[in-house]
């Protein structure tokens, strides 16, 4: 292996680990596709199986045979032993990479990977019909979990819209768990446009827009219209705001989720549970 002890903790190399903002990662290559960090061996190896170019690693000493063994591993299975001897990886202390970092590695690893190209939307939509859409969710936390319940209860695939948290960025992806790796997902790009536009483009692409938001004439999310569409868009909106009005105008419905006690509204990654769970039912 191409073990590289830390002892500079200003290398150039390591900028990407602790110097360079979420947003240079994303566009580190432009205009081609650039770079994300993966935190934790668990994201790190779904990364891989999922066919992610590692660039490098960083490990903390300590943990170099333990946690790193297994990643290698996977490294030699999907890149080849040539390449896995190759790829950088830096070790230093425990101390020393928190100094680097700011705080203490998740598990004491983490890989940076190039990305790839994202699908076009209407390839994308093809063969997609349960379909979510995360409409200026900037939270990276509720992005991962998010992804994490539309992994796990059934949906096709995610549509983020442009300004979204990306579902690469670190701790949406640590809190995926590594499914934004498993369900396919794209970007709405559009960011000069209209906000309706996004409804606009998946009628037409024979999506029943469904929004998640309390108004009179709003469906329970167990409404049988809701779940027996051939092809079905939820759209999520922001944290506390929600969607936009001009959104939720332009939606074919809106959606609630009974509640009791005085409560109004749930988390939109609570909700977005709830919501994924009952379309996955029969």
């Amino acid at each position: 292996m191409n073990i590289i002890h830390i002892e500079n903790l200003y290398a150039p190399e390591l900028d990407i680990f602790a110097r360079i903002s979420e947003s240079q990662l994303l566009h580190y290559y432009e205009p081609k596709p650039g770079l994300f960090i993966a935190e934790s061996p668990n994201v790190i190896l779904r990364a891989l199986e999922s066919g992610y170019q590692p660039v490098s690693l960083l490990v903390e000493t300590e943990r170099l045979d333990k946690e790193a063994a297994p990643v290698m591993e996977s490294v030699r299975r999907y890149m080849g032993n040539k390449f896995a001897e190759e790829l950088p990886i830096y070790t230093a202390d425990r101390i020393i990479l928190k100094e680097l970092t700011g705080y203490a590695l998740v598990r004491g690893l983490w890989g940076a990977f190039k990305r790839k190209p994202l699908q076009e939307l209407s390839d994308f939509c093809k063969d997609k019909n349960r379909i979510a859409i995360l409409h200026d969710i900037v939270n990276p936390t509720n992005v991962g979990a998010i992804t994490r319940s539309a992994a796990a209860l059934g949906m096709d695939g995610l549509i983020i819209t442009y300004d979204t948290v990306n579902p690469l960025y670190r701790r949406s992806a640590r809190v995926s768990m590594g499914t934004v790796f498993q369900i396919p997902w794209t970007v709405y790009e559009r960011q000069n446009e209209a906000r309706q536009e996004i409804t606009n483009f998946l009628k037409d692409n024979g999506y029943m827009t469904v929004a998640m938001a309390l108004t009179e004439d709003s469906l329970s999310v167990n409404d049988e219209r809701i779940k027996t569409a051939n092809r079905l868009a939820i759209i999520l909106g922001t944290e506390g705001y929600g969607l936009p009005d001009d959104v939720i105008r332009s939606c074919d419905h809106t959606v609630k989720i009974p509640m009791y006690h005085g409560v109004d509204s749930l988390n939109v990654a609570a909700a977005s549970a709830v919501c994924f769970w009952e379309l996955s039912k029969e």
